[in-house]
């Protein structure tokens, strides 16, 4: 096995492994049933498929830019952030902390796609599907902070 490909797959057990974990630890109870929710508020069979797909494409591109150093410093800052919004959400129940913590990973991500661009395009694209999963999470979170 080559030194990118064992890279690649350490990425891929960390990230899927902690989001598997926090999902796991954090899964939705009767406090996220009693929320009143947008319309637009998908199914909850929907998030751990699409979570899964998005750590896939977060893992691979943490993996590039860890082998290209520049720009990881970004990368651990998404990772954070978004590690922590489910706990804030989940466990804690602070909508409005959330929504904080999720606004700011999204701008973490634009600036990583940004800062990526020229350096690396395959990371910067692999973040693209991600940026828009978190604005539509940043828009969900932001409704369910209004409606309650």
């Amino acid at each position: 096995m080559t030194r990118r490909a064992l890279v690649t797959l350490i990425f891929l057990v960390v990230v899927l492994g902690c989001g598997i974990a926090i999902g796991t630890v954090t899964r939705p109870n009767g406090w996220y049933a009693a929320l009143v929710k947008p319309p637009f508020n998908p199914p909850n069979w929907v998030f751990a498929p699409v979570w899964s797909l998005l750590y896939v494409m977060i893992a691979v591109a943490g993996a590039r830019t860890y082998e290209r150093t520049s720009g990881f410093a970004l990368w651990l800052a998404q990772m954070a952030l978004n590690f922590a919004w489910t706990p804030a959400f989940f466990l804690l129940h602070r909508p409005a902390v959330a929504l904080v913590i999720v606004a700011a990973l999204f701008v973490v991500i634009l600036v990583f796609i940004r800062a990526r661009w020229t350096a690396d395009r395959v990371s910067a694209l692999l973040f693209v599907p991600y940026a828009a999963w978190v604005a539509f999470a940043a828009l969900l979170n932001a409704a369910i902070v209004v409606l309650n």
